[in-house]
């Protein structure tokens, strides 16, 4: 089992979530996120004070996997959100050692569905 996490532009997320049902991955949670990384921010003026904005606003994506769906998982978060242009996002993969669904009890794979 793994949890994948993927920061990713916010405009990409209808691109991604279709590559995922795609690839038959329908589970995932979603949340605003802001960061900065090699994208560096950018100036603006507003009112006529500059004012440098470098904490972009992104998604945070996380989906927990079974070890079949990591590749294919992964995959489609490559193909929906990348645009060859830096800001694309990045991907983690975490070993994600226990797995409890609240309403039954069940533990492992057969939680994480």
């Amino acid at each position: 089992m793994k949890l994948i996490i993927a920061y990713i532009q916010p405009h990409k997320l209808n691109d991604v979530k279709q590559a995922l049902y795609a690839a038959d991955v329908h589970k995932m949670s979603v949340t605003n996120a802001l960061g900065c990384g090699q994208q560096k921010g950018f100036h603006e003026t507003y009112r006529g004070v500059d004012i440098e904005v470098n904490l972009l606003k992104k998604l945070r994506l996380e989906l927990a996997v079974n070890d079949e769906f990591v590749k294919p998982t992964l995959e489609s978060i490559i193909k929906g959100s990348r645009s060859g242009k830096i800001g694309d996002g990045k991907i983690f993969v975490i070993n994600l050692e226990k797995c409890i669904r609240i309403r039954t009890g069940e533990e492992g794979k057969s939680a994480i569905g």
